[in-house]
């Protein structure tokens, strides 16, 4: 049991709120008709197994850096609580779990499998570079809806709902990971790591991520009016917007903003799509 909660920690698996909702969302999106229960349960399996990758690429690859940060040093790697074999080994159960899991559900699922994984490859690099490393975990978290239409769809027509939800994705995320940077705008400057925080300061990058969230919301109401329509999911549109507003208004308690909220708008966008597409 303590080996299982020591990788549980590792890969922060109550981050899974995030991004299950979101790759439901594209899978109910694609279809009028539910799908089926082993369909819901392979992408469920290649969601976890995504990730988990994702999560442990992140881990190794910032090691060094969350050693000497204390906010992130007692973390299992930097802590040396789990040593970087087993962490290679958890990143490989997550890869083979993912990518068995989107050779079950297709072959055109299993050949846009590694675009998933470039990303997330790539993502945790940025932030040594480029201050547009919030826009890497943004586009990293966007997969997961595509990833839902895609296991529905097998193909890239009629792509235009799925992009809009992934563009909502992306602007949603990229948002709430600049009102996280805030916690090491001084370690960041120290160790010359880039985010708007370090670069504009906490006032300016707030008000990036606000703008990034307004147009978040644009992006699920043009989804709602192109495609969902449905009077029903108006008050649940209506709350996603609230959501992120309250983000914003609560962004000096990063636990509450960053966690909490986030956590809830993710089943919300759930809702909105599910009642509208089979309560219309």
């Amino acid at each position: 049991m303590q080996r299982l909660q020591k990788f549980l920690r590792f890969i922060k698996i109550e981050h899974t709120l995030f991004s299950l909702p979101l790759i439901f969302s594209g899978a109910f999106l694609a279809t009028k008709e539910p799908p089926t229960v082993m369909l819901l349960l392979l992408i469920l399996s290649a969601a976890t197994g995504a990730r988990t990758a994702a999560l442990a690429l992140n881990r190794i690859i910032d090691r060094e850096i969350d050693r000497r940060n204390p906010r992130t040093a007692v973390r299992e790697l930097p802590s040396g609580r789990m040593n970087v074999y087993e962490a290679f080994s958890v990143l490989a159960v997550g890869i083979a779990l993912y990518v068995g899991s989107a050779a079950l559900i297709s072959p055109f699922c299993l050949a846009m499998s590694p675009l998933p994984l470039i990303i997330f490859t790539i993502y945790p690099y940025m932030k040594r570079f480029t201050a547009l490393a919030h826009f890497g975990v943004g586009l990293g978290l966007a997969m997961a809806p595509l990833g839902g239409w895609f296991a529905v769809e097998q193909s890239l027509q009629n792509l235009l709902a799925g992009a809009l939800l992934s563009l909502f994705t992306l602007f949603w995320v990229t948002g709430f990971d600049i009102i996280y940077s805030t916690l090491d705008e001084m370690f960041d400057r120290e160790e010359q790591l880039h985010s708007f925080t370090s670069r504009y300061g906490r006032i300016t990058a707030l008000r990036i991520s606000a703008i990034l969230h307004v147009l978040a919301f644009g992006s699920l109401a043009l989804l709602f009016i192109l495609y969902i329509k449905a009077v029903a999911a108006l008050p649940l549109l209506m709350l996603s917007g609230y959501l992120l507003y309250l983000e914003h208004k609560k962004a000096g308690d990063v636990e509450l903003a960053f966690f909490k909220i986030n956590a809830v708008l993710g089943f919300v966008i759930l809702g909105m799509i599910v009642v509208g597409v089979y309560f219309p």
